[in-house]
């Protein structure tokens, strides 16, 4: 009694004490856990809790991947850049060159200039003329990458599953020539054999305008030329060549531009010619056959009335066309007509809005209220009582009463909606028939001012037609006279807009590969993706491990961690006793009366405060502890809980209730013959009861096993008999603890936790579902049993993740103790 009093005043069980709440509050405290807001994702802490549980995998994959790129980048050759400038100036004459009378505009005025010469540079016509000009396709260094492009295993299985594309497929292949496409067979075969060296330089070539500076960005007419290669000489050829070939194309395209117009004007001017002398003939023989009034302004009065009244029918046509369109549109569409009553609709709907919006809100407002007095109801009444049937019932009235405004309010809206609607449709019929009305009176007096002017005045639109035709032509010809003169001038004295500003030299360094800025990447990438893998996995972790998921996922308090008997540091002296205990399993399940002073033993008083403390006014007087599936502890527990409940110095005795798979003889050594199932399928008496229970003499402990196995467990448990058993035994013990069957797996525990005072829900850590563990606390509290909270069990103290303190703590204690006793 002295070691069990010690036990009561330890340090953790004081703090348990103090910080433990009243009934009230612990009967509250299930909707906190329901209700309060939940953690989304991990924590910072989680996060590195996750990834230093998988840190193995981690530091593979970065050595694997850090590895692997190192090797890839060590045999890559070194590549070399050489870059030329080209200067893209505006395209324009000689200003000493340019007339008095007339300032030739640049030519490229249009901003899309300078962008279509930035592509000139890098299209495969410009690259074959590079090409040919300069031999390349004979040099070593381009058979040398020929035949590499040719053999590149690695590129050919990429393009033949898509990851990878032909360079070739995606550039124009229309050579730069005086024409404008190819013509002759020759180049076409030309075009195809130069196709792979035009590859292999747009591989490489890199065409980008020059910026100001890094920090700015403002733009210049400055082109860059860049080429890479693993020879610097040849990459600073090949970069000098392009630039000098574009400047030549360029200067041929500007000469044959000029030449070309000039034929073309020259044909336009004769042309107009011939059709003004033509014109002008037809002109004088209608003046003189037709005798036509003319007013002021040179037009005929007949042509004048028409034209206004040819104005006026194409204007009716179109308000009619209008009208008729809209009015035809939104009579086949009620959406339309809906749309353009919104307006008005708008008016309406926020007024009503604004009254059904106050009685709704007053309304849900005392639905809120009978709700929340309803779950305040229930705490002391159950479904279907007088007091809960009166609440549901007003709630429900006000919610018929709700449901009935918002119905009239929306046949008012659609009542509403159709008058707005025909009236709309109305009055687009009403233009659209006047509209009509006016087209058709204004186009009668049309038909007839024609027919007037038709025979009359026919030769008269004649001689005006042809006067605007002579008139026109005579103004495109003395244009056209001012372009050849300008052309003329501007082809002698205009130079090369195009020119090489700064020729590429070779390079002394590198610029690829990045070794070493490649692998210090490749191994920050392949950590952080070893980070990722683990923290995925971490989250496809559906078990419980810790208190703190517990209380997250289950909603219940976590009464106590058991520590595992492997992560427990090895003691000097494990069994405390004399010596006829040698042969006793040092691994037994009572584990609080086989070492005391163990973090076990520990974990387990600290069980007992927790149950002693959770009801108010007195301690719970019978406890059922059980679990979601077999094997997570519920025996063990069941034991040791009892063992230090009898440690108080009460009478406690445990009941074997799994009668499918009972253990509690095997536990205490002692006979099954009689039990549980022999009390429930007789009359019930003192005498039976006391024949049937039994005491274990080391631990104090009043035990009632199983008794034979029935064929019918469920039913045996289920009656009225076990209840009544259950009031027989409290009254003569201080508490009663029940070991039940998992409740997953069959309906015993169920079925018993209705009648005790509460059920403890033993979870093996690192091993249960979150999923199976949280159904059965919702079986358990759908039958209305009271669940004091969950016994994590078999926590891996070693881990160092959530149970640092209770390692700290036990193993001080437990050796402090030991200092003690020596």
């Amino acid at each position: 009694m002295k070691e069990s009093r010690e036990i009561v005043r330890n340090p953790l069980a004081d703090v348990a004490a103090l910080e433990r709440p009243s009934d009230g509050q612990v009967q509250g405290r299930y909707p906190a856990y329901r209700d309060g807001p939940a953690r989304d994702g991990f924590q910072l802490r989680e996060y590195w809790h996750a990834i230093r549980k998988r840190l193995w995998l981690v530091i593979a994959f970065a050595v694997l991947a850090t590895t692997l790129t190192a090797i890839y980048m060590v045999r890559k050759p070194s590549i070399f850049s050489a870059t030329a400038l080209v200067q893209v100036d505006m395209e324009q004459v000689n200003p000493d060159l340019v007339t008095s009378d007339r300032q030739r505009p640049a030519l490229n005025s249009d901003p899309a200039y300078f962008n279509t010469q930035l592509q000139l540079l890098s299209s495969a016509g410009l690259l074959r003329r590079v090409v040919k000009d300069h031999n390349l396709d004979s040099t070593k260094e381009f058979q040398a990458s020929r035949a590499e492009s040719s053999t590149s295993t690695f590129r050919s299985i990429l393009r033949s599953i898509g990851l990878a594309t032909d360079p070739s497929k995606d550039r124009p292949r229309t050579p730069m020539t005086d024409q404008a496409s190819l013509t002759t067979s020759e180049e076409v075969a030309e075009a195809v054999r130069m196709a792979p060296y035009v590859d292999i330089i747009l591989r490489d070539l890199s065409v980008e305008p020059v910026r100001e500076g890094r920090a700015t960005f403002k733009d210049t007419r400055l082109i860059g030329i860049t080429y890479q290669h693993k020879s610097p000489e040849f990459a600073a050829y090949v970069a000098n060549s392009i630039g000098e070939v574009f400047t030549i194309v360029n200067q041929e395209k500007r000469s044959g531009t000029s030449r070309k117009t000039n034929d073309f004007l020259q044909d336009r001017i004769s042309a107009l010619q011939t059709d003004i002398r033509e014109d002008t003939e037809k002109l004088l023989a209608l003046t003189q056959n037709a005798g036509i009034l003319k007013t002021s302004d040179e037009q005929t009065i007949v042509i004048d009335r028409l034209a206004g009244l040819n104005k006026q029918v194409l204007d009716a046509e179109n308000e009619r066309k209008n009208a008729e369109a809209n009015y035809f549109t939104v009579k086949d569409s009620p959406e339309k007509v809906r749309s353009l009553a919104e307006a008005e609709m708008q008016r309406y709907t926020t007024e009503k809005e604004n009254n059904i919006g106050a009685l709704q809100s007053d309304t849900l407002k005392k639905i809120a209220d009978l709700r929340q007095r309803r779950a305040l109801v229930l705490q002391e009444f159950q479904e279907g009582t007088i007091e809960v049937a009166e609440i549901d019932t007003q709630i429900k009235s006000l919610e018929t009463s709700l449901d009935k405004a918002l119905g009239n309010f929306q046949g008012q809206l659609d009542a509403f909606r159709q008058r707005t609607a025909k009236q709309v449709l109305e009055n687009l019929r009403t233009k659209y028939l006047q509209t009509k009305g006016a087209e058709d009176k204004i186009r009668v007096d049309f038909n007839k001012q024609f027919g007037a002017a038709e025979g009359q005045n026919q030769s008269a639109v004649s001689i005006k037609l042809l006067e605007q035709n002579i008139e026109t032509n005579k103004g495109f010809l003395d244009n056209l006279r001012k372009q050849v003169s300008g052309n003329d001038v501007a082809a002698q004295g205009t130079d090369n807009n195009i020119s090489v500003r700064e020729i590429a030299i070779p390079n002394d360094y590198p610029v690829a590969p990045r070794r070493m800025a490649t692998v210090f990447a490749a191994l920050i990438l392949s950590t952080l993706f070893g980070m990722g893998l683990a923290l995925f996995l971490e989250y496809l972790d559906d078990t419980i491990r810790s208190t703190e998921e517990v209380e997250r996922y289950l909603h219940l308090p976590a009464l106590a961690a058991i520590p595992s008997i492997d992560s427990m540091p090895r003691r000097k002296l494990l069994l405390v006793g004399s010596n006829d205990n040698e042969d006793e399993n040092p691994i037994s399940p009572l584990l609080v009366a086989s070492d005391p002073r163990s973090s076990l033993a520990e974990a387990f008083r600290h069980l007992r405060t927790s149950i002693l403390l959770s009801t108010a006014g007195r301690a719970p007087r019978s406890l059922l502890i059980t679990s979601s599936l077999p094997s997570e502890g519920k025996t063990t527990t069941a034991t040791n809980t009892a063992i230090s409940l009898a440690q108080t110095g009460g009478r406690v005795l445990i009941i074997d209730a799994d009668m499918r798979r009972p253990r509690l003889h095997s536990i205490f050594s002692v006979g099954n013959g009689e039990g549980l199932s022999t009390l429930l399928s007789s009359e019930l008496t003192d005498a039976d009861i006391d024949l049937a229970v039994k005491q274990d003499e080391k631990t104090k402990l009043y035990l009632l096993t199983s008794g034979p196995i029935p064929p019918n467990p469920a039913e045996l448990l289920g009656s009225e008999q076990m209840a009544t058993l259950l009031r027989m035994l409290m009254s003569k013990f201080t508490h009663v603890v029940l070991d039940s069957p998992p409740i997953a797996s069959f309906t015993d525990g169920v079925l018993i936790a209705s009648m005790v005072d509460g059920v403890i829900l033993v979870v093996h850590s690192g091993r249960s579902s979150r999923q199976v563990v949280r159904r059965s606390s919702q079986m358990l509290q759908e039958i209305g049993a009271k669940i004091f909270g969950v016994v994590l069990n078999n926590v891996n103290l070693n881990t160092k993740d959530n149970y640092y303190y209770y390692q700290s703590y036990y193993h001080r204690a437990g050796y402090r103790q030991d200092a003690d006793s020596e």
